[in-house]
């Protein structure tokens, strides 16, 4: 039945829906960027509730914040010590965040490149399907699905593991033994780096049933979804992955291994960290803290305690992070990747940039390069302001900063000294880190606006 809206009304619903109209979201990015603020802001009331916390009254509005932007960002950073501050209801509020966070990045990311091509050309989108060899632009359904069973599967193999593990080797009841599993298998594959430990897996260094398993998670969820729907596919031909996949496997490899053999090195004779332990177990810790650095904010060493040189090492490894669309943190591997290459061919003297066999699109230049310059400002910007409201080393602050940034989660110890203002820092960085620099400012941009013409070239004197 159809009813007449009187007149006196028109006016106020059409002004309404004129409002409405303008400020909805116009970019996918938009969509994402108000997704994540609503999983925040949803969150801290849920932790800011008595119930979340233990003892009397209820966590601070900032306490709240903190925790829930760093669980929804998947990082794993901290004010207060988790298993005490947060009752067994503030826990599972920031394991549920956890997993929405995780699963959002990963279906908004892919779901992003789906949009962008559907809105090219018939031969574009052909070649960017042939490139990434997918045959599923359109099934939206299908790749969300995909993505969910991924997880699903990853973190109950490792939820299984860990509880056995709990039980057999450290005498927990079935019950904490398979919360505990399951806890850390999703802060584990969604690289959160959240722990029900007040040392956070310190008392696990020279236990390779505890460590492998969650690195070898951390690593699988930080490869993103593309590169592990190929493999899946293709996983006995390599010669037809995508260039996306091979550069993500050869960065993974290059950055595990050399991760690996500096922590290990620096931290050989440092007791506070690798020195005190058998030649195996230091081994195994310098291979764990080098897969979790670049992604993850587990630690089964005293960050605080370690190198300076450790830090700086660890600063670079978390800038660049792991594979894009996936659960990792950082400007991700392909973004360094092609920069390497953009500079090899230019010392070469080369007119293309060939990765692979195949010529790299020089749109990409300009995004990787965007991106790196963006995030370098942000985090150079960060690191000063925090040298002038706190009595920190600039050492410490860099770490924190980055840490931050990259949605890593590791700390030197100093989050929780930080004054309010500080926090308010981490946990922009924190939000701008996940969604990415160059996602929110296309999020901030109201319409796109198409260049109608061009000016002359000119080449200025570079160097």
């Amino acid at each position: 039945m159809h009813v007449k809206v009187p007149a006196v009304l028109r006016a106020p619903v059409a002004g309404f829906t004129k409002f409405a109209r303008a400020f909805a979201p116009r970019h996918p990015a938009q969509v994402i960027v108000l997704g994540f603020a609503g999983a925040v802001a949803a969150g801290t009331g849920l932790l800011s509730l008595p119930v979340a916390k233990t003892g009397d009254g209820g966590a601070t509005f900032l306490e709240a914040l903190f925790t829930a932007t760093s669980a929804v960002c998947v990082t794993g950073l901290s004010t207060v010590d988790t298993p005490v501050f947060w009752s067994g209801f503030g826990q599972v509020v920031i394991l549920v965040l956890i997993q929405i966070g995780g699963f959002g990045v990963m279906s908004f990311g892919t779901l992003l490149g789906v949009l962008t091509a559907r809105r090219l050309g018939l031969k574009s989108r052909l070649s960017a399907a042939a490139e990434t060899k997918s045959t599923g632009f359109g099934d939206v359904r299908g790749l969300l699905v995909g993505v969910l069973g991924i997880s699903l599967i990853v973190e109950t193999l490792l939820a299984v593991i860990l509880a056995a593990r709990f039980m057999a080797g450290y005498g927990y009841p079935p019950g904490e033994a398979v919360w505990r599993g399951i806890f850390h298998a999703v802060s584990a594959f969604n690289n959160a780096g959240f722990a029900l430990y007040s040392d956070n897996l310190m008392g696990f260094v020279g236990d390779p049933w505890v460590c492998l398993p969650i690195a070898a998670a951390v690593i699988i969820g930080g490869l993103g979804f593309p590169v592990l729907f190929e493999l899946v596919r293709q996983y006995r031909r390599p010669i037809f992955w995508g260039m996306n996949t091979k550069l993500v496997l050869v960065g993974t490899a290059v950055l595990l291994t050399g991760g690996t053999v500096f922590l290990t090195a620096v931290e050989w004779t440092n007791p506070a960290t690798l020195g005190a332990l058998p030649a195996g177990d230091r081994v195994l810790a310098g291979f764990f803290q080098s897969a979790i650095t670049r992604t993850a904010g587990f630690n089964s060493i005293d960050i605080s305690q370690m190198h300076p040189v450790s830090w700086l090492g660890m600063d670079i490894l978390m800038f660049i992070g792991g594979g894009p669309a996936g659960t990792a943190g950082g400007l991700k591997i392909t973004t360094f990747a092609v920069l390497f290459f953009i500079l090899t061919t230019e010392l070469q003297g080369g007119t293309a940039v060939n990765i692979f066999g195949k010529r790299l699109s020089r749109a990409v230049h300009r995004q990787a390069i965007t991106v790196v310059l963006l995030a370098i400002a942000l985090v150079v910007g960060s690191t000063m302001f925090l040298m002038l409201i706190t009595d920190f080393g600039q050492e410490r602050i860099l770490f924190e900063v980055v840490s931050a940034f990259a949605t890593v989660g590791l700390s030197t110890g100093i989050t929780a000294a930080m004054p309010p203002a500080g926090q308010l820092v981490l946990i922009l960085l924190m939000f701008v880190g996940r969604l990415g620099p160059v996602t929110l400012g296309a999020a901030l941009a109201l319409r796109e606006r198409p260049l109608l013409y061009e000016f002359p070239k000119e080449r200025p004197l570079i160097g």
